[in-house]
């Protein structure tokens, strides 16, 4: 049902001294900052040769990266994101053999524009997985 591994996203406490760690440190390329309100976060995007990494800093109090950085100050891995073909398809196949999807279940735009979904850590070894339809 998963195809290939679209990003790992990692919670910063500033952005902007992630991105030097990748871009300076590192020597990789960062895209620009996106704010995405209807998620609360801001983000950029690592770009891999074979993935991507995406870096999230809290967007507005309300975040949810706001309260996994009160648990976690120095930030670190928050969520890994598959692809999947057809979103709704993989969530009624996923939730008929009793996996949990956050939210209200229906999918939201996400950081590519396309529909994302995220589902419960506690049924995924304890990883948050999103879910995005390409």
């Amino acid at each position: 049902m998963i195809g290939r591994l679209n990003h790992v996203a990692i919670a910063v406490p500033d952005l902007e001294a992630g991105i030097a760690v990748y871009r300076n440190t590192l020597g990789a390329r960062v895209t620009s900052p996106e704010a995405i309100p209807e998620h609360g976060v801001t983000v950029v995007f690592v770009e891999l040769p074979n993935t991507k990494v995406e870096l999230l800093e809290p967007l507005g109090e309300g975040s949810p990266i706001a309260g996994y950085l009160e648990k976690n100050p120095a930030g670190g891995i928050h969520h890994i994101c598959y692809e999947v073909d057809d979103i709704i398809v993989a969530r009624d196949r996923l939730m008929e053999d009793g996996a949990r999807v956050l939210g209200n279940g229906e999918p939201k735009i996400g950081a590519h524009g396309k529909p994302v979904l995220f589902l419960h850590p506690k049924d995924f070894c304890g990883t948050l997985v999103e879910l995005e339809q390409v």
